[in-house]
């Protein structure tokens, strides 16, 4: 394996690929008993339409989130079980675009990492469990369809975009998951699930070539044609619905206010892309903006306020929500404060304070395993190694923060999506 220093960081990584191309990542924690792996698998909820085996696939929404739900079925239990039997803790999410299954232990790290490989190399269901576990995760959809804050989330990307699957719900609709076969799960896992499709990191005291061999011993050593994916029609920088209204037992207004973005691949440096998005966000309207001061204080907005940027493949946003009485009002004067730094450019001083502090935020979260390893996993799936961001920040300028904002928060890349009291209705 290949010794990668990180001086600028204080972070050793061991890297390799197997010739099955799997993917390595060992993250060295001197010193640290808690051992953490994180195995990433490149297909999300967006990867419902793609080219395999010579033939077009389109499967229903939400098939890599129930996927990831019967991964942990083994012939002889429950996975999740036979982890909390050696001390570990075991769990797994999907994204729009991967699925991670990780586990965090103290001791016997050798026999969860066989087990970890195991359980999501190897398929085990019935017909019986793909059935039960549908009720499942019906009362998951249903519950976030009971949050106002998922669905304005939701709503706004389908105002935002006209055919990308960033439109559906991860985990799908009840509608699309009725249609999930166990045939439809293996064909799903036979296409994505291959070790040339994932990439495994583990943090932690551990022998970085002990984890290799283990890794391949566990893991066929033969590489497989990919499937060929599909995100939909081509999409412009216009949003479809320029508002959407929904009613809900909310007490006041929840609102999602989103701007279309290029996607990442048209940028050319989607990590430098996500720093300066970052930036232009805390410089518009973060807790330390005069923006937001000013709507705080007029109790157009709380503490749960917030605003970031958001991108997967073919697809990318910049968005603000939260609870207000005007919701409007506060999509009004974002544009205006992204107009007026426009037009009057930005702080120098202030840009580089929030330089700094996002440089620091983001290096005191490599101290926390699972970050470290998600974000790892995350951005090389992207094309990049996340470990260089201290780099990506010292090629941003505030002229590019001030074209950026000029570009993108205006009207006619701008969305909102309101859920209103029901008692408001008439």
């Amino acid at each position: 394996m290949k010794r990668l220093e990180y001086p600028a960081l204080g972070e050793t990584v061991f890297a390799g690929r197997l010739p099955c191309g799997l993917e390595l990542r060992v993250v060295q924690k001197r010193g640290f008993a808690r051992v953490n792996a994180f195995l990433a698998v490149d297909f999300g909820s967006i990867d419902t339409d793609f080219t395999f085996e010579g033939a077009r696939r389109r499967v229903p929404d939400g098939i890599a989130h129930y996927l990831e739900h019967k991964m942990f079925d083994l012939p002889e239990g429950n996975a999740g079980n036979r982890f909390s039997e050696s001390g570990a803790y075991s769990n797994a999410f999907t994204s729009y675009g991967m699925t991670a299954y990780y586990f965090s232990c103290t001791e016997e790290t050798e026999q969860n990492l066989r087990l970890l490989l195991r359980m999501v190399l190897t398929p085990y269901f019935t017909a019986e469990s793909v059935e039960k576990e549908r009720g499942i995760i019906e009362q998951e959809i249903r519950m976030y369809e009971d949050s106002a804050d998922s669905r304005a989330g939701e709503e706004l990307n389908r105002c935002l975009y006209a055919s990308h699957p960033l439109r559906v719900p991860i985990a799908g609709t009840v509608e699309s998951i009725a249609a999930i076969t166990p045939e439809l799960l293996t064909l799903c896992h036979r296409a994505f699930y291959q070790p040339a499709n994932m990439m495994l990191c583990v943090v932690g005291d551990v022998d970085p070539e002990r984890i290799a061999a283990i890794v391949a011993d566990c893991v066929p050593q033969t590489e497989a044609a990919l499937p060929v994916r599909h995100y939909g029609g081509a999409e412009t920088l216009l949003p479809v619905t320029r508002e959407r209204r929904l009613r809900m037992e909310v007490s006041m207004p929840t609102f999602s206010a989103g701007f279309k973005c290029p996607p990442p691949e048209r940028t050319g440096d989607p990590m430098r892309q996500e720093v300066l998005c970052e930036l232009a966000s805390e410089l518009l309207c973060g807790e330390s903006s005069p923006l937001y001061a000013r709507l705080y204080e007029a109790n157009l907005i709380d503490s749960d306020f917030s605003a970031g940027y958001e991108s997967t493949r073919h697809a990318a946003l910049f968005s603000a929500s939260g609870d207000s009485r005007d919701p409007r009002a506060v999509l009004d004067a974002l544009l205006a404060e992204a107009q007026r730094i426009a037009r009057e450019g930005v702080d120098r001083t202030r840009f580089e304070r929030l330089k700094k502090s996002s440089i620091g935020r983001r290096t005191r979260d490599l101290d926390g395993f699972d970050s470290i390893s998600y974000r790892i996993c995350a951005y090389h799936f992207d094309g990049a190694d996340y470990l260089t961001f201290p780099r990506a920040y010292e090629r941003v300028t505030p002229e590019e923060i001030q074209d950026f904002l000029a570009q993108t928060v205006v009207p006619e890349r701008a969305a909102l999506c309101i859920v209103e009291p029901r008692r408001d209705a008439t």
